[in-house]
């Protein structure tokens, strides 16, 4: 490990509304898939961290859920959980579509930093730029900057990768001095059964439609290393209605068994070792009211009362 005295290491919070590109830029810092991309919104559920080096500095990334208006309880979850990851940062990443631009949901974002009185560093990073012309993101630029004071405007596109060594670069040499918090090969503090079951849970959401995957939930019953080197996962698939179930298995099976091939490869290749899983959907109706239900996503119940 690298003299404490020259090295840096902070916590820094991805914040913005679902489907900014939060996911997709901790993926890219990090250089490895340890939150779940999908083309739904409101996917991450629970404050992954990834752990990034840059240099003697050491990156550790908090990955929130969207902050939106919240209505069920896991909704309202999820938005504590958020704003708890910001809390917590030394640095804070507010992420903006550049297509988008000031919204709505990104103004209350802003008024809840102000109303916070965040002592974190606040920086912007417009992302998606490819989507529109220069004019129009220097317009963005000073009209997000007009409404708070951050302290860094970054253009990125996190999918593409533009930009997004120039935030790092700057990131690491804002956070604060100190020893490492984390081995340098570490690169999320999520156990790996939790990681195991957003593998998971992204499959279903990439092959499910409309609403159905905000009403489900994975959670890795056991985990067995076995003798051979290959590793055995047992899961099972919590949903809330029994039609739900029949859509998940599909005619004949073929969904779950799509769902079950698509998140073995993916495991295989993130353990870099031969992966049995096993699915098992069951039905629990009230799931969503279930705080141990939430102790396994790593939010808290609380929260969403």
């Amino acid at each position: 490990m690298a003299d404490p005295k020259l090295t840096r290491a902070g916590f820094i919070a991805l914040i913005g509304e679902p489907n900014a590109g939060k996911s997709t830029l901790l993926n890219r810092m990090v250089g490895a898939k340890v939150s779940i991309v999908t083309h739904k919104v409101q996917t991450t559920r629970a404050r992954i961290r990834g752990v990034a080096m840059e240099g003697a500095s050491q990156l550790v990334f908090v990955d929130t859920p969207g902050l939106f208006a919240p209505r069920r309880r896991l909704d309202r979850a999820m938005v504590a959980a958020a704003w708890g990851g910001a809390a917590d940062a030394d640095i804070v990443v507010l992420l903006v579509e550049a297509h988008r631009g000031l919204t709505e949901g990104v103004a209350r974002i802003l008024d809840g930093l102000a109303e916070r009185g965040q002592r974190a560093t606040v920086v912007l990073a417009i992302n998606k730029i490819d989507r529109v012309k220069a004019p129009a993101l220097l317009a963005l630029a000073k009209e997000m900057n007009a409404r708070f004071p951050f302290a860094q405007t970054f253009m990125i596109s996190a999918e593409r990768g533009h930009g997004v060594g120039d935030l790092r670069a700057w990131l690491a040499e804002a956070l604060p001095e100190g020893p490492w918090l984390y081995p340098e090969d570490q690169i999320a503090d999520l156990p790996m059964r939790m990681i195991a079951a957003e593998i998971t849970r992204e499959k279903l959401t990439l092959r499910l439609h409309q609403e159905l995957p905000y009403q489900l939930t994975v959670e890795t019953e056991a985990w067995e290393d076995r003798k051979d080197g290959s590793v055995r996962i047992d899961q099972v698939v919590y949903v809330a209605r029994d039609g739900h179930k029949g859509i998940l298995l599909g005619h004949k099976g073929e969904t779950i068994k799509a769902v079950s091939k698509a998140a073995r490869e993916e495991l295989a290749e993130f353990l870099g070792r031969k992966v049995h899983l096993f699915l098992q959907v069951k039905v629990r109706p009230g799931w969503l009211e279930e705080a141990e239900r939430y102790s396994e996503m790593g939010l808290d119940f609380g929260d969403g009362a």
